[in-house]
């Protein structure tokens, strides 16, 4: 179902106005449905009931702590891919011992950081940082879990920027460089080999590169066993795209299809060649948790007739939400009081001094100064991507649990973005 919805002509977050939002936070402001965020992430951990899973939650979709807390009370793990992702599940409350560090570039601190705080496995992705980080374990005296970023060459189908499975991503171990990059780790003292990862791209509509890869990366793991490197855990990355709301759009596999599917060829396998003993599967859904449980609220300032285009200029920017100007992405507007009047077409900007700042174009609306819009499906890869471009405060953040609201992140005010700095003399 859907959290946002129109009753009685005003768009609602669950049972909460919008525009009563808006009037006690102010815009541009970013607003989370609860119940949303919990459906989604229920709709993996049911669909592995009874199942050694995991299902880690890829925090650089969303990561405010309100967020995180509330996973990480449902028993979410985390995906992480820097030493602050790490402190923010911390200070959330999560458990060290179900997360995940992904990321190309590790550094010698988050390596430490990551061992002292005792994490679930590393996903590696070269051998020089195999090397390093076998060495950084050695100094402290650790064994490192480690799993390799297997890179399947899988086309994803999806935008090429958050393609991350093909030979010419800068992720992963190449599929043919996977069996001796294993042995490497296997000779390693200080670290301990214990899965495989996989993860091919973002915002997958299909589940077919994903049900490719797997095929692959059991192919492998069969070559390892029979070279004496038993592997304990299957992580199978993300992906699972969302819909949001452009005519035509392709919808998305049902998370409870995709696994169920997943679940029959890894059954198959075990019960083939493994004697049916189980083999531990993690996920690392990010957009699919929390794409659709938010939205971007943002007020109209001017609208700006011109010669070839017309411009609804709105208080929120491409430093509030990067998709569009990044992307090129689609994303659906709607007004939070619909009014009966002519449409025209807009194209929604902000005032950032860049012609890429823009939200949306083309779209019709029937729109006057001062009218809130919502720009839908917000809640991922939107105040994670944010800046203080142009010395924009960022946006205010705040959660709807049933008719109540609460301030999650205040908004950034200029003393805030001077704090770090100093002049000299």
């Amino acid at each position: 179902m859907s959290h946002f919805s129109y009753q009685d002509g005003v768009l609602h977050a669950d049972q909460v106005a919008l525009d009563r939002i808006a009037e006690q936070f102010g815009t541009p402001t970013y607003v989370y449905s609860k119940s949303a965020l919990l459906e989604n992430f229920n709709s993996y951990a049911g669909a592995c009931k009874g199942r050694d899973a995991l299902v880690c939650y890829a925090m650089k979709a969303n990561s405010n702590l309100a967020i995180l807390d509330l996973l990480a009370r449902e028993g979410a793990g985390f995906d992480i891919v820097s030493g602050g992702e790490l402190l923010r599940v911390i200070a959330a409350g999560g458990d060290p011992s179900k997360v995940i560090f992904s990321g190309v570039g590790k550094t010698v601190d988050e390596m430490r950081l990551a061992l002292d705080k005792g994490i679930l496995c590393f996903n590696v992705e070269s051998i020089p940082e195999l090397h390093r980080l076998n060495e950084v374990a050695g100094q402290m005296g650790k064994k490192a879990p480690v799993s390799l970023r297997v890179n399947p060459n899988v086309d994803a189908k999806t935008h090429p920027y958050i393609a991350t499975g093909l030979k010419a991503n800068k992720f992963g171990v190449a599929f043919d460089d996977a069996l001796d990059t294993y042995r490497t780790a296997a000779s390693l003292p200080h670290l301990d080999v214990v899965g495989i990862d996989c993860h091919i791209g973002s915002q997958l509509l299909d589940d077919a590169p994903l049900l490719e890869a797997l095929d692959k990366l059991i192919e492998l793991i069969d070559t390892l066993h029979g070279e004496g490197i038993v592997l304990h855990h299957l992580d199978i990355g993300g992906g699972i795209g969302i819909s949001y709301g452009e005519a035509g759009e392709a919808q998305p596999v049902p998370v409870g299809d995709y696994v169920a599917r997943l679940y029959e060829r890894i059954d198959a396998w075990r019960t083939e060649r493994h004697g049916g003993k189980p083999i531990k599967l993690i996920f690392e859904p990010g957009r699919s948790i929390v794409g659709d449980t938010g939205v971007l609220l943002t007020t109209i300032e001017f609208l700006k007739p011109g010669q070839e285009k017309n411009f609804c200029v709105v208080d929120a920017a491409m430093n509030d939400l990067m998709r569009p100007a990044l992307y090129q992405a689609w994303m659906d507007v709607k007004p939070v009081r619909p009014r009966s009047g002519e449409a025209h077409s807009y194209d929604v900007v902000g005032p950032v001094c860049e012609s890429g700042d823009w939200l949306a174009r083309d779209r019709a609306l029937a729109v006057e100064p001062g009218d809130l819009l919502a720009v839908m499906q917000a809640g991922a890869y939107g105040f994670t991507m944010s800046s203080n471009y142009n010395t924009r405060g960022r946006a205010a953040e705040v959660i709807v649990d049933g008719d109540q609201v609460h301030l999650v992140r205040r908004r950034e005010n200029p003393a805030d973005l001077f704090a770090l700095e100093s002049t000299i003399r």
